[in-house]
Protein backbone atom coordinates (compact mmCIF):
# COMPACT_ATOMS: atom_id res chain seq x y z
CA UNK A 1 0.00 0.00 0.00
CA UNK A 2 1.44 3.29 -0.75
CA UNK A 3 1.96 6.18 1.43
CA UNK A 4 -0.46 8.44 0.38
CA UNK A 5 -3.12 5.50 -0.12
CA UNK A 6 -2.03 4.80 3.59
CA UNK A 7 -3.01 8.66 4.35
CA UNK A 8 -6.49 8.68 2.63
CA UNK A 9 -7.72 4.95 4.45
CA UNK A 10 -6.61 6.93 8.12
CA UNK A 11 -8.46 10.06 7.00
CA UNK A 12 -11.48 7.90 6.44
CA UNK A 13 -11.07 5.90 9.55
CA UNK A 14 -10.30 9.12 12.19
CA UNK A 15 -13.76 10.48 13.65
CA UNK A 16 -14.42 14.24 12.44
CA UNK A 17 -15.15 16.69 15.11
CA UNK A 18 -18.90 17.23 14.84
CA UNK A 19 -19.93 21.11 13.18
CA UNK A 20 -22.48 22.93 14.28
CA UNK A 21 -25.81 21.15 12.99
CA UNK A 22 -27.26 24.16 11.42
CA UNK A 23 -24.00 25.09 10.07
CA UNK A 24 -23.73 21.55 8.32
CA UNK A 25 -27.26 22.06 6.92
CA UNK A 26 -25.84 25.19 5.34
CA UNK A 27 -23.27 23.60 3.27
CA UNK A 28 -24.85 21.19 2.97
CA UNK A 29 -27.96 22.60 1.04
CA UNK A 30 -25.35 25.38 -0.87
CA UNK A 31 -23.54 21.87 -2.11
CA UNK A 32 -26.09 19.54 -2.76
CA UNK A 33 -25.20 15.99 -3.68
CA UNK A 34 -21.86 17.51 -5.64
CA UNK A 35 -18.71 17.71 -4.46
CA UNK A 36 -16.85 21.09 -3.58
CA UNK A 37 -14.41 20.46 -6.76
CA UNK A 38 -17.64 19.22 -9.24
CA UNK A 39 -19.65 22.29 -8.62
CA UNK A 40 -16.75 25.00 -8.66
CA UNK A 41 -15.56 23.15 -11.71
CA UNK A 42 -19.10 23.13 -13.31
CA UNK A 43 -19.56 26.79 -12.53
CA UNK A 44 -16.10 27.89 -14.25
CA UNK A 45 -17.11 25.95 -17.67
CA UNK A 46 -19.76 28.59 -17.57
CA UNK A 47 -17.92 31.61 -16.72
CA UNK A 48 -15.42 31.15 -19.01
CA UNK A 49 -14.79 33.12 -22.46
CA UNK A 50 -13.66 31.99 -25.85
CA UNK A 51 -10.58 34.86 -25.03
CA UNK A 52 -7.40 33.27 -23.08
CA UNK A 53 -5.64 35.84 -20.77
CA UNK A 54 -2.31 37.26 -21.73
CA UNK A 55 0.74 35.56 -22.01
CA UNK A 56 2.59 35.83 -18.31
CA UNK A 57 6.45 35.88 -18.09
CA UNK A 58 6.65 34.20 -21.03
CA UNK A 59 4.10 31.52 -20.77
CA UNK A 60 1.95 30.64 -23.50
CA UNK A 61 -1.97 32.44 -23.08
CA UNK A 62 -4.27 30.30 -21.64
CA UNK A 63 -2.42 27.93 -19.44
CA UNK A 64 -2.22 28.08 -15.54
CA UNK A 65 -0.87 31.10 -13.67
CA UNK A 66 2.92 30.05 -11.98
CA UNK A 67 2.86 30.40 -8.53
CA UNK A 68 6.70 31.45 -7.96
CA UNK A 69 7.88 34.82 -6.92
CA UNK A 70 7.96 37.07 -10.11
CA UNK A 71 9.41 40.84 -9.49
CA UNK A 72 7.98 43.80 -10.53
CA UNK A 73 7.81 47.45 -10.50
CA UNK A 74 5.28 49.77 -9.02
CA UNK A 75 3.98 52.14 -11.35
CA UNK A 76 0.90 53.63 -9.78
CA UNK A 77 -1.21 53.81 -6.42
CA UNK A 78 -4.71 54.61 -6.48
CA UNK A 79 -6.40 54.58 -2.64
CA UNK A 80 -6.33 50.99 -1.70
CA UNK A 81 -4.87 49.50 -5.39
CA UNK A 82 -0.83 49.66 -5.97
CA UNK A 83 -0.31 48.37 -9.99
CA UNK A 84 3.35 46.68 -10.98
CA UNK A 85 4.13 46.23 -14.15
CA UNK A 86 5.36 43.15 -14.47
CA UNK A 87 7.44 42.78 -18.02
CA UNK A 88 6.50 43.14 -21.53
CA UNK A 89 2.87 44.08 -21.77
CA UNK A 90 2.01 42.65 -18.47
CA UNK A 91 0.06 44.79 -15.34
CA UNK A 92 -0.34 43.28 -11.76
CA UNK A 93 -2.65 44.41 -9.15
CA UNK A 94 -1.74 44.08 -5.85
CA UNK A 95 -3.89 44.74 -2.77
CA UNK A 96 -2.66 47.73 -0.45
CA UNK A 97 -4.16 45.37 2.84
CA UNK A 98 -1.28 42.87 2.65
CA UNK A 99 0.78 46.24 3.97
CA UNK A 100 -1.53 46.46 7.19
CA UNK A 101 0.77 48.22 9.84
CA UNK A 102 3.19 48.59 7.29
CA UNK A 103 4.34 51.61 5.19
CA UNK A 104 3.01 50.99 1.64
CA UNK A 105 5.67 50.81 -1.17
CA UNK A 106 6.30 53.82 -3.39
CA UNK A 107 6.27 54.32 -7.43
CA UNK A 108 9.63 52.81 -9.09
CA UNK A 109 9.93 50.02 -5.92
CA UNK A 110 10.98 46.61 -7.39
CA UNK A 111 8.60 43.99 -5.45
CA UNK A 112 9.12 40.43 -5.08
CA UNK A 113 5.67 38.93 -5.82
CA UNK A 114 3.74 36.09 -6.58
CA UNK A 115 0.58 35.41 -9.89
CA UNK A 116 -2.35 34.26 -7.96
CA UNK A 117 -4.47 34.39 -11.23
CA UNK A 118 -5.60 36.77 -13.74
CA UNK A 119 -8.99 39.35 -14.18
CA UNK A 120 -10.55 39.25 -17.27
CA UNK A 121 -12.52 41.62 -16.68
CA UNK A 122 -9.72 44.18 -16.10
CA UNK A 123 -7.27 42.62 -18.00
CA UNK A 124 -4.91 42.50 -14.92
CA UNK A 125 -2.81 40.10 -12.91
CA UNK A 126 -3.68 39.31 -9.55
CA UNK A 127 -0.82 39.34 -7.27
CA UNK A 128 0.15 38.81 -3.96
CA UNK A 129 2.98 40.27 -2.04
CA UNK A 130 5.45 37.34 -0.94
CA UNK A 131 5.27 35.49 2.12
CA UNK A 132 1.46 37.17 2.65
CA UNK A 133 -0.30 34.19 1.66
CA UNK A 134 0.50 31.37 4.22
CA UNK A 135 1.83 28.22 2.58
CA UNK A 136 -0.89 25.65 2.55
CA UNK A 137 -1.21 22.13 0.55
CA UNK A 138 -3.04 18.94 1.39
CA UNK A 139 -0.71 17.01 3.69
CA UNK A 140 -0.12 20.57 6.11
CA UNK A 141 -3.70 21.42 6.16
CA UNK A 142 -5.08 21.35 9.45
CA UNK A 143 -8.42 22.25 10.86
CA UNK A 144 -8.13 25.44 13.29
CA UNK A 145 -5.31 26.71 10.57
CA UNK A 146 -5.37 30.26 10.01
CA UNK A 147 -4.62 30.66 5.84
CA UNK A 148 -5.63 33.43 3.28
CA UNK A 149 -7.13 32.95 0.08
CA UNK A 150 -8.61 34.50 -2.77
CA UNK A 151 -12.65 34.69 -3.73
CA UNK A 152 -12.99 33.20 -7.16
CA UNK A 153 -16.77 32.99 -7.35
CA UNK A 154 -19.76 33.07 -5.52
CA UNK A 155 -23.23 31.12 -5.00
CA UNK A 156 -26.58 31.36 -2.79
CA UNK A 157 -24.71 29.88 -0.22
CA UNK A 158 -21.04 31.46 0.40
CA UNK A 159 -17.83 31.78 -1.66
CA UNK A 160 -15.54 29.46 -3.71
CA UNK A 161 -12.22 30.47 -2.65
CA UNK A 162 -8.55 29.07 -3.97
CA UNK A 163 -6.15 28.36 -0.99
CA UNK A 164 -2.71 27.86 -2.39
CA UNK A 165 -4.67 26.16 -5.25
CA UNK A 166 -6.63 24.00 -3.42
CA UNK A 167 -10.46 25.12 -3.39
CA UNK A 168 -12.45 26.20 -0.71
CA UNK A 169 -16.05 26.92 0.08
CA UNK A 170 -17.24 29.46 3.06
CA UNK A 171 -20.57 28.89 4.19
CA UNK A 172 -22.60 32.44 3.90
CA UNK A 173 -23.00 32.77 7.91
CA UNK A 174 -19.09 32.62 7.97
CA UNK A 175 -18.18 35.71 5.90
CA UNK A 176 -18.95 38.35 8.68
CA UNK A 177 -19.51 38.96 12.46
CA UNK A 178 -23.28 40.66 11.05
CA UNK A 179 -25.40 39.29 8.26
CA UNK A 180 -24.56 39.38 5.05
CA UNK A 181 -27.57 39.84 1.92
CA UNK A 182 -25.23 39.60 -1.18
CA UNK A 183 -22.26 37.98 -1.59
CA UNK A 184 -20.69 39.29 -4.74
CA UNK A 185 -18.90 42.02 -3.50
CA UNK A 186 -16.11 39.78 -2.05
CA UNK A 187 -15.26 38.13 -5.52
CA UNK A 188 -11.53 39.05 -6.46
CA UNK A 189 -10.44 39.80 -2.75
CA UNK A 190 -8.09 38.21 -0.49
CA UNK A 191 -9.95 37.14 2.48
CA UNK A 192 -7.86 35.44 5.70
CA UNK A 193 -9.91 32.87 6.96
CA UNK A 194 -9.76 29.70 10.12
CA UNK A 195 -10.43 26.36 8.56
CA UNK A 196 -13.25 24.75 9.58
CA UNK A 197 -13.35 21.44 8.64
CA UNK A 198 -10.99 19.14 5.79
CA UNK A 199 -12.42 16.43 4.03
CA UNK A 200 -9.43 14.72 1.82
CA UNK A 201 -11.24 12.21 0.38
CA UNK A 202 -13.76 14.44 -0.96
CA UNK A 203 -11.57 16.81 -1.57
CA UNK A 204 -13.51 19.55 0.42
CA UNK A 205 -12.37 22.88 3.10
CA UNK A 206 -14.83 24.41 4.77
CA UNK A 207 -13.41 27.67 5.69
CA UNK A 208 -14.61 30.66 7.99
CA UNK A 209 -13.63 34.06 7.92
CA UNK A 210 -15.77 35.07 10.71
CA UNK A 211 -14.06 33.15 12.92
CA UNK A 212 -10.47 34.66 12.73
CA UNK A 213 -12.29 38.14 12.63
CA UNK A 214 -13.84 36.58 16.35
CA UNK A 215 -10.42 35.75 17.55
CA UNK A 216 -8.86 39.29 15.90
CA UNK A 217 -11.88 41.09 17.75
CA UNK A 218 -11.14 39.39 21.10
CA UNK A 219 -7.36 40.56 20.40
CA UNK A 220 -8.88 44.20 20.35
CA UNK A 221 -11.03 43.69 23.45
CA UNK A 222 -8.22 42.83 25.41
CA UNK A 223 -6.16 45.88 24.40
CA UNK A 224 -8.59 48.09 24.53
CA UNK A 225 -9.46 47.10 28.68
CA UNK A 226 -5.70 47.11 29.49
CA UNK A 227 -5.49 50.53 28.12
CA UNK A 228 -9.47 52.77 28.16
CA UNK A 229 -10.23 54.09 31.75
CA UNK A 230 -13.18 55.45 32.88
CA UNK A 231 -13.59 59.23 31.93
CA UNK A 232 -11.98 58.88 28.61
CA UNK A 233 -13.95 60.50 25.36
CA UNK A 234 -13.92 58.09 22.70
CA UNK A 235 -15.55 57.59 19.01
CA UNK A 236 -17.63 54.67 18.57
CA UNK A 237 -20.26 53.34 15.89
CA UNK A 238 -23.99 52.06 16.83
CA UNK A 239 -24.97 48.81 16.41
CA UNK A 240 -28.16 47.61 17.37
CA UNK A 241 -30.30 49.84 19.47
CA UNK A 242 -33.09 48.08 22.15
CA UNK A 243 -35.88 49.99 24.26
CA UNK A 244 -33.45 50.48 26.88
CA UNK A 245 -30.40 52.19 25.37
CA UNK A 246 -27.99 51.13 21.97
CA UNK A 247 -24.98 49.34 21.87
CA UNK A 248 -21.77 51.06 20.30
CA UNK A 249 -18.87 49.59 19.32
CA UNK A 250 -15.80 51.45 20.46
CA UNK A 251 -12.60 49.67 19.07
CA UNK A 252 -13.37 46.43 18.90
CA UNK A 253 -15.38 46.17 21.94
CA UNK A 254 -19.67 46.82 22.95
CA UNK A 255 -20.07 49.05 25.55
CA UNK A 256 -23.98 50.27 26.67
CA UNK A 257 -25.06 53.33 26.23
CA UNK A 258 -28.12 53.46 28.55
CA UNK A 259 -30.69 55.57 27.59
CA UNK A 260 -30.52 57.78 30.49
CA UNK A 261 -27.17 58.68 29.52
CA UNK A 262 -28.60 59.82 25.72
CA UNK A 263 -29.45 63.42 26.55
CA UNK A 264 -30.08 65.90 29.52
CA UNK A 265 -34.28 65.97 28.42
CA UNK A 266 -36.30 62.85 29.10
CA UNK A 267 -35.95 60.54 26.22
CA UNK A 268 -39.05 57.99 25.60
CA UNK A 269 -37.65 56.77 22.65
CA UNK A 270 -33.68 55.44 21.75
CA UNK A 271 -34.24 55.52 18.39
CA UNK A 272 -35.43 59.40 18.36
CA UNK A 273 -31.77 60.29 19.59
CA UNK A 274 -29.22 57.66 17.76
CA UNK A 275 -29.74 55.29 14.54
CA UNK A 276 -27.51 52.61 13.56
CA UNK A 277 -24.46 53.22 12.05
CA UNK A 278 -24.03 56.51 13.43
CA UNK A 279 -20.44 57.58 14.60
CA UNK A 280 -20.31 59.11 18.16
CA UNK A 281 -18.49 60.70 20.65
CA UNK A 282 -19.40 59.09 24.04
CA UNK A 283 -17.65 59.45 27.48
CA UNK A 284 -16.71 56.18 29.59
CA UNK A 285 -18.73 56.25 32.39
CA UNK A 286 -17.85 53.00 34.28
CA UNK A 287 -15.58 49.70 33.34
CA UNK A 288 -16.15 46.13 34.62
CA UNK A 289 -13.42 44.27 34.19
CA UNK A 290 -14.52 41.02 34.92
CA UNK A 291 -17.37 41.11 33.75
CA UNK A 292 -15.86 43.12 30.16
CA UNK A 293 -19.19 45.23 30.38
CA UNK A 294 -18.48 49.30 29.46
CA UNK A 295 -21.40 52.24 30.47
CA UNK A 296 -20.95 54.64 28.58
CA UNK A 297 -22.58 58.44 28.25
CA UNK A 298 -23.46 60.36 25.20
CA UNK A 299 -25.25 63.76 27.18
CA UNK A 300 -21.99 63.83 29.29
CA UNK A 301 -20.15 64.99 26.54
CA UNK A 302 -22.56 67.38 25.89
CA UNK A 303 -23.07 71.04 27.10
CA UNK A 304 -24.62 70.78 30.66
CA UNK A 305 -28.13 73.01 30.14
CA UNK A 306 -28.24 73.64 34.26
CA UNK A 307 -24.41 75.64 33.96
CA UNK A 308 -26.47 79.15 34.08
CA UNK A 309 -29.84 78.32 35.28
CA UNK A 310 -29.43 81.18 38.11
CA UNK A 311 -28.90 83.69 35.71
CA UNK A 312 -31.91 82.49 33.10
CA UNK A 313 -34.32 81.88 35.56
CA UNK A 314 -33.89 84.27 38.67
CA UNK A 315 -36.09 84.03 41.77
CA UNK A 316 -39.66 85.73 41.60
CA UNK A 317 -39.74 85.90 37.65
CA UNK A 318 -43.02 84.28 36.27
CA UNK A 319 -42.14 82.01 33.12
CA UNK A 320 -44.02 79.86 30.87
CA UNK A 321 -43.18 76.05 30.77
CA UNK A 322 -44.36 72.39 29.34
CA UNK A 323 -46.04 69.93 31.99
CA UNK A 324 -44.07 66.41 31.26
CA UNK A 325 -45.66 64.61 34.21
CA UNK A 326 -47.82 64.69 37.41
CA UNK A 327 -46.75 62.99 40.25
CA UNK A 328 -48.86 62.19 44.02
CA UNK A 329 -46.83 65.46 44.85
CA UNK A 330 -46.56 67.89 42.38
CA UNK A 331 -46.61 68.51 38.40
CA UNK A 332 -42.92 68.57 36.49
CA UNK A 333 -42.68 70.94 34.01
CA UNK A 334 -39.76 71.31 31.60
CA UNK A 335 -38.49 74.98 30.81
CA UNK A 336 -36.23 73.53 28.07
CA UNK A 337 -34.61 69.89 27.47
CA UNK A 338 -33.15 68.91 30.42
CA UNK A 339 -33.83 71.13 32.13
CA UNK A 340 -37.19 70.59 34.97
CA UNK A 341 -38.85 72.36 37.44
CA UNK A 342 -41.45 71.14 40.05
CA UNK A 343 -44.15 72.67 41.27
CA UNK A 344 -45.52 71.43 44.83
CA UNK A 345 -49.44 70.10 44.85
CA UNK A 346 -49.42 72.98 48.01
CA UNK A 347 -48.56 75.55 44.99
CA UNK A 348 -51.27 75.31 42.69
CA UNK A 349 -54.16 76.52 44.29
CA UNK A 350 -55.28 78.76 46.82
CA UNK A 351 -59.16 77.85 46.68
CA UNK A 352 -58.82 74.61 47.41
CA UNK A 353 -56.85 71.91 48.98
CA UNK A 354 -56.53 69.24 46.18
CA UNK A 355 -55.90 65.36 46.33
CA UNK A 356 -54.14 65.11 42.89
CA UNK A 357 -52.36 67.50 40.41
CA UNK A 358 -54.91 66.25 37.25
CA UNK A 359 -57.56 68.51 39.28
CA UNK A 360 -56.25 71.53 37.78
CA UNK A 361 -53.48 70.58 35.58
CA UNK A 362 -52.83 68.55 32.70
CA UNK A 363 -49.61 66.39 31.22
CA UNK A 364 -48.89 69.00 27.54
CA UNK A 365 -50.50 72.30 28.87
CA UNK A 366 -48.01 75.19 29.23
CA UNK A 367 -48.62 77.35 31.72
CA UNK A 368 -47.16 80.15 33.26
CA UNK A 369 -45.07 79.81 36.62
CA UNK A 370 -43.81 82.13 39.08
CA UNK A 371 -39.85 80.67 40.04
CA UNK A 372 -39.90 79.97 44.03
CA UNK A 373 -35.99 78.78 44.35
CA UNK A 374 -33.54 77.46 42.32
CA UNK A 375 -30.48 75.09 43.09
CA UNK A 376 -28.29 74.85 40.27
CA UNK A 377 -25.95 72.02 42.46
CA UNK A 378 -28.68 69.88 43.09
CA UNK A 379 -30.43 70.53 39.65
CA UNK A 380 -34.15 71.53 41.49
CA UNK A 381 -36.13 74.08 40.86
CA UNK A 382 -39.14 75.16 42.50
CA UNK A 383 -42.33 76.52 40.84
CA UNK A 384 -45.27 78.03 41.93
CA UNK A 385 -48.37 78.36 39.73
CA UNK A 386 -51.15 79.52 41.95
CA UNK A 387 -48.41 82.75 43.15
CA UNK A 388 -48.88 83.79 39.32
CA UNK A 389 -52.12 85.52 39.74
CA UNK A 390 -53.92 87.72 42.21
CA UNK A 391 -53.09 86.31 46.01
CA UNK A 392 -55.80 86.51 48.38
CA UNK A 393 -53.80 86.76 51.59
CA UNK A 394 -52.72 90.47 50.25
CA UNK A 395 -54.23 93.14 52.69
CA UNK A 396 -55.59 89.96 55.33
CA UNK A 397 -54.73 91.84 58.36
CA UNK A 398 -56.91 95.13 57.37
CA UNK A 399 -59.92 92.80 55.80
CA UNK A 400 -60.33 90.76 59.29
CA UNK A 401 -58.76 93.00 61.97
CA UNK A 402 -57.52 91.31 65.47
CA UNK A 403 -60.84 91.07 67.57
CA UNK A 404 -62.90 91.00 64.84
CA UNK A 405 -66.09 88.44 64.59
CA UNK A 406 -66.11 86.35 61.84
CA UNK A 407 -67.93 84.00 59.82
CA UNK A 408 -67.10 80.87 57.52
CA UNK A 409 -67.10 77.03 56.71
CA UNK A 410 -65.29 74.26 58.56
CA UNK A 411 -63.77 72.89 55.85
CA UNK A 412 -61.76 70.18 57.20
CA UNK A 413 -60.63 68.82 61.14
CA UNK A 414 -57.49 67.17 62.63
CA UNK A 415 -56.64 66.17 65.70
CA UNK A 416 -55.39 69.60 66.79
CA UNK A 417 -57.67 71.63 65.37
CA UNK A 418 -60.36 72.72 62.74
CA UNK A 419 -60.09 74.98 59.35
CA UNK A 420 -62.50 77.84 58.72
CA UNK A 421 -62.66 79.36 54.99
CA UNK A 422 -62.74 83.06 55.62
CA UNK A 423 -62.80 83.51 51.68
CA UNK A 424 -61.69 81.56 48.71
CA UNK A 425 -57.67 80.77 49.45
CA UNK A 426 -57.66 82.28 53.07
CA UNK A 427 -58.28 80.01 55.91
CA UNK A 428 -57.73 80.45 59.54
CA UNK A 429 -57.08 77.36 61.83
CA UNK A 430 -58.97 77.41 65.71
CA UNK A 431 -57.31 75.42 67.93
CA UNK A 432 -58.90 72.24 70.05
CA UNK A 433 -58.16 74.86 73.07
CA UNK A 434 -60.43 77.34 71.13
CA UNK A 435 -63.40 75.38 70.31
CA UNK A 436 -65.05 75.47 73.37
CA UNK A 437 -65.23 76.18 77.27
CA UNK A 438 -65.24 72.74 77.88
CA UNK A 439 -62.35 70.06 77.63
CA UNK A 440 -62.39 67.99 74.78
CA UNK A 441 -61.49 64.87 73.46
CA UNK A 442 -61.69 64.92 69.75
CA UNK A 443 -62.83 67.85 67.55
CA UNK A 444 -65.95 66.35 66.05
CA UNK A 445 -67.22 66.94 69.88
CA UNK A 446 -67.54 70.86 68.80
CA UNK A 447 -67.82 71.40 65.46
CA UNK A 448 -68.50 69.31 62.09
CA UNK A 449 -67.16 69.77 58.49
CA UNK A 450 -69.27 71.87 56.60
CA UNK A 451 -70.97 73.64 59.06
CA UNK A 452 -70.99 77.32 59.63
CA UNK A 453 -69.66 79.16 62.60
CA UNK A 454 -68.48 82.08 64.04
CA UNK A 455 -64.71 82.78 65.12
CA UNK A 456 -63.15 85.49 66.40
CA UNK A 457 -59.33 86.84 65.17
CA UNK A 458 -56.62 86.69 67.43
CA UNK A 459 -53.85 87.17 64.71
CA UNK A 460 -53.31 87.47 61.44
CA UNK A 461 -49.80 87.07 59.36
CA UNK A 462 -49.70 87.63 55.67
CA UNK A 463 -46.44 86.62 55.05
CA UNK A 464 -46.46 83.67 57.00
CA UNK A 465 -50.15 82.93 55.49
CA UNK A 466 -51.46 81.82 58.22
CA UNK A 467 -55.12 83.04 60.99
CA UNK A 468 -55.49 81.92 64.47
CA UNK A 469 -59.16 82.39 65.55
CA UNK A 470 -60.94 81.39 68.50
CA UNK A 471 -64.76 79.76 68.65
CA UNK A 472 -64.38 79.59 72.63
CA UNK A 473 -64.29 83.67 72.73
CA UNK A 474 -67.25 84.38 70.89
CA UNK A 475 -69.51 81.78 72.18
CA UNK A 476 -68.53 83.11 75.96
CA UNK A 477 -69.07 86.28 74.67
CA UNK A 478 -72.14 88.31 76.54
CA UNK A 479 -73.33 89.72 73.10
CA UNK A 480 -73.32 86.03 71.41
CA UNK A 481 -76.68 85.46 70.20
CA UNK A 482 -75.61 81.25 68.39
CA UNK A 483 -76.41 82.49 64.53
CA UNK A 484 -73.81 83.28 62.26
CA UNK A 485 -73.63 86.75 60.97
CA UNK A 486 -72.87 87.88 57.48
CA UNK A 487 -69.65 90.47 56.86
CA UNK A 488 -72.78 93.10 56.87
CA UNK A 489 -73.64 92.14 60.30
CA UNK A 490 -70.46 91.95 61.67
CA UNK A 491 -69.47 95.67 60.01
CA UNK A 492 -72.55 97.32 62.19
CA UNK A 493 -73.40 96.47 65.92
CA UNK A 494 -76.87 94.98 67.04
CA UNK A 495 -79.56 97.34 67.41
CA UNK A 496 -80.32 97.37 71.28
CA UNK A 497 -83.03 95.81 72.94
CA UNK A 498 -86.47 98.09 73.40
CA UNK A 499 -87.23 99.18 77.03
CA UNK A 500 -90.06 97.64 78.89
CA UNK A 501 -92.73 100.37 80.10
CA UNK A 502 -94.19 98.84 83.13
CA UNK A 503 -92.61 95.58 84.91
CA UNK A 504 -94.87 92.46 83.72
CA UNK A 505 -96.59 90.67 86.93
CA UNK A 506 -95.66 87.38 88.24
CA UNK A 507 -92.74 85.43 89.48
CA UNK A 508 -92.03 85.21 93.14
CA UNK A 509 -92.81 88.73 93.24
CA UNK A 510 -96.11 88.31 92.25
Amino acid sequence: MTETQKRKDDERIRPKPSMDEALQREIEDALGSMSLEEMIDAEEQVRKVAAAPPSVAGQAPGAAAPSSVKRGQVIAIHGDDIFVDMGGKSQGLLPGSQYEGQELPKIGDTLELTIEGYDKRNGVLLLSRQGAVMAAAWHTLEEGQLVEGRVTGSNKGGLELDIGGMKAFMPISMIELFHVETVEQYVNQRLRCKVLEIDRGEKRVIVSRRGYLEAEAAIKREQMFETMQEGDIVEGKVKTIMPYGAFVDIGGTDGLLHVKDMAYSRVEDPKAIVKEGDTLRVKILKIDRQTKKIALGLKQVLPDPWYNVVQKYPVNEVIQGKVTRLAEFGAFVELEPGVEGLIPISEMSFEKRLKHPSEVINVGQTPNVRVMTVDPEKKRISLSLKRVGDDPWMGASARWPEGAIVSGVIKRATDFGAFIELAPGVEGLVHISELSEHRLRVVSEAVKVGETVQAKVLNIDETARRASLSIKQVVMSPDYTGAPQSEAEQASPPPPAPKRKKPLKGGLDY
